[in-house]
């Protein structure tokens, strides 16, 4: 059964920056595509990077250019580094593989104005 771990989240005005973890057990991570979604309160989830298991990276439009995603298949880990933050990045964050498995509790990020 694959277990996802979130942690990183936070509270930060606009222009930080926040890194965000995820640990995942369960599966053979390194042949596993993995993502970071997000999704804010009366809003549907949305995908926001990928990792695919040949480290090829895919981002939305939103995050092209502030957010990046990395792994490290020694750890089980995906990381999400935020800069530049904007108040509209405020969610919850989650990560999964893809197909997905179960979700994780997520990371909730918080961006003031």
């Amino acid at each position: 059964q694959v277990r996802l771990v979130e942690s990183g989240g936070g509270f930060v005005q606009a222009g930080g920056s926040l890194r965000l973890s995820c640990t995942v057990s369960g599966s053979i991570f390194s042949i596993t595509t993995v993502g970071w979604y997000r999704q804010a309160p009366g809003k549907q989830r949305e995908l926001v990077a990928v990792s695919t298991r040949t480290r090829n990276t895919i981002y939305e439009d939103s995050a092209k250019g502030r957010f990046t995603i990395s792994r490290d298949n020694a750890k089980n880990s995906v990381y999400l580094q935020m800069d530049k933050l904007k108040p509209e990045d405020t969610a919850v964050y989650l990560c999964n593989t893809i197909p997905s498995a179960s979700w994780g509790q997520g990371a909730q990020v918080t961006v003031s104005s």
